[in-house]
């Protein structure tokens, strides 16, 4: 029992880590994209959303499979002693990201300006969409070594180059949407369109700082990768005796793992661009004009699901460092291990989950007004209507790589398929019945993660016979959200009438709803001292709780 307990502590600390990385990042790319915005305006953030989905369905199909499976492969063969195997399936790994990667760049290269104008009729995100080609590859090399990394247990290589990456990206951006902005309006004047082409260029300035950042974070995971390798290849000398499995083989495994999770997370994520090319079809039939459609997803894109993704990453990290523990339980045949990890997981990111949720309805509009100066009906409501696909998002995401861990590898294909194709006739239906417009993708966009909640949630009970909580999981994280969503809104009405100042109500409210949420989870017993230990700085919260007799 007490190993069970160090190993869930242990995978709990080093998804903290990843899941801490990922929240940094997602803050700093929150930040990037406020002067961004400025920048580009909406028009501009619908051209720089368009080419994003072109490039990360490019992704997902090329090499976003790839960290997973090969972490996976490695935390596999690690369980069982075997280095050397481990080396080998690196070094096929790498070579499959340049081949996968390039082979997606040629697509890209030669396809671009069909995607962009006939399917997403977004034509002038090209611009865009043709600096982020190159990236395709160095993206696919740097996951294979992130994976491998997360594969040894250790997460710290992929949460350090996370945020290395994403602070050159903010740089460099919005350097460079500035500066090409300006030449793109300078280029539109010449051709009788300066609107257009100063926020394609401005787009195109935005998608050269993922380039960089992405260039940036290759180069120093791969300096770690080779200062560790040196240490690695030492300790393969000393392994004498074990079986290491041919290239052919290797790549025969690596392509059975790899299918089952691509063909999963390109349907999980294929409905933003279907989502996209969808919604500006129909539109573009029913008489919106051009610009009101580019407006519309722009604030989609460029707002709404800039902010709804920060606390959903929390939950992909936590997925991601939940795959090689699962996977080594799962090998070892230790069924209590393995339903102890899915506990502790969809425990962590129910209790973080709910309260980003309520707090994000709650205070749509003054978020949107602090942020990105916006204080349309249009934007609020999009964020007070979505904000639910948090919680439904979390924990599908999460339920993804729990069954990966356990190797079901083929449930979320399944449930992926189901819920995209009712999700797809939800969308036509509200657009052609309702008249909804940009709300339709929304509304359908929520569905989709509620019904992968539900499928998945079936699919791991069954494979795993794991018997949900609901009372400490579900039912208190919720109560708990709602009474802080009460005191967040009394709080910034009443800071608001005393001060009249947007930004200091909502800072001075969300700190509120922290405290208020964390109080309230406690006297509910939400979360015992055992639990709260398992986090990072654990046993400076419990000393905290207990001075404030909230544990005893």
């Amino acid at each position: 029992m007490n190993t069970n307990k160090k190993s869930s502590t242990s995978f709990l600390v080093q998804g903290s880590i990843l899941a801490v990385a990922s929240i940094i990042s997602r803050i700093i790319g929150l930040i990037y994209r406020i002067p961004l915005t400025a920048i580009i305006g909406n028009k501009g953030n619908d051209y720089y959303g368009c080419a994003f989905e072109i490039y990360n369905i490019l992704l997902i199909i090329s090499s976003y499979s790839l960290p997973l499976a090969v972490s996976k492969l490695v935390s596999a063969g690690l369980s069982v002693g075997r280095k050397k195997n481990v080396y080998r399936i690196l070094k096929c790994a790498l070579l499959f990201a340049l081949g996968s990667g390039t082979l997606a760049a040629c697509i890209l290269f030669f396809g671009a300006e069909y995607i962009t104008g006939t399917i997403m009729k977004t034509p002038y995100s090209i611009f865009a969409v043709k600096i982020l080609i190159p990236v395709l590859i160095v993206v696919a090399v740097l996951g294979v070594m992130r994976g491998f990394f997360q594969g040894l247990g250790t997460m710290m290589p992929s949460a350090m180059s996370q945020i290395l990456e994403q602070i050159v990206n903010a740089i460099v951006s919005v350097w460079a949407a500035y500066v090409l902005y300006s030449y793109g309006t300078k280029v539109g004047a010449v051709l009788g369109n300066p609107e257009n082409y100063a926020a394609a260029y401005g787009a195109a300035g935005g998608t050269l700082g993922t380039a960089a950042g992405a260039v940036t974070a290759l180069i120093f995971v791969a300096f770690v990768l080779t200062i560790y390798l040196k240490v690695f290849r030492q300790q393969m000398k000393r392994e004498h005796h074990s079986k290491v499995d041919s290239y052919s083989y290797i790549f025969k495994i690596l392509l059975i793992t790899i299918i089952p999770v691509l063909l999963s997370t390109t349907i999980y994520n294929c409905n933003a661009i279907l989502d996209q090319a969808i919604f500006k079809n129909i539109a573009n039939l029913q008489g919106y004009s051009t610009n009101d459609i580019s407006e519309w997803n722009g604030i989609y894109t460029g707002k709404y699901k800039t902010l709804i993704n920060v606390p959903i990453s929390i939950a992909s990290s936590l997925a991601a460092s939940c795959v090689p523990a699962l996977t080594a339980a799962y090998t070892n045949g230790d069924q209590e291990k393995v339903r102890s990890q899915i506990n502790t997981a969809i425990r962590f990111i129910m209790v973080i989950a709910f309260p980003c949720a309520v707090g994000m309805g709650v205070l749509a509009s003054p978020i949107l007004q602090l942020l990105f100066h916006d204080s349309s009906e249009l934007a609020a409501a999009m964020l007070q209507l979505g904000a639910v696909s948090i919680l439904f998002f979390s924990l599908s995401t999460l339920s993804n790589g729990l069954l990966q861990g356990i190797n079901r590898m083929h449930e979320p294909v399944k449930n992926a398929l189901i819920a995209l194709v009712l999700h797809i006739g939800l969308l036509i239906g509200l657009m052609y019945g309702f008249h909804l417009n940009i709300y339709a993708v929304v509304y359908a966009n929520a569905f989709f993660g509620l019904l992968m909640c539900v499928l998945n949630a079936y699919s791991v009970k069954k494979y795993s016979g794991y018997k949900q909580e609901w009372k400490r999981t579900f039912l208190i994280p919720g109560l708990s959200a709602v009474v802080m969503g009460a005191a967040v809104w009394g709080v910034y009405k009443l800071t608001l009438y005393l001060f009249r100042v947007n930004a200091l109500a909502t800072v001075i409210s969300i700190l509120v709803g922290v405290c208020v949420y964390a109080v309230v989870l406690l006297l509910l017993h939400g979360m015992t001292e055992e639990e709260i230990r398992k986090f990072p700085k654990g046993y400076l919260l419990v000393r905290i709780a207990k001075k404030m007799h909230l544990l005893h």
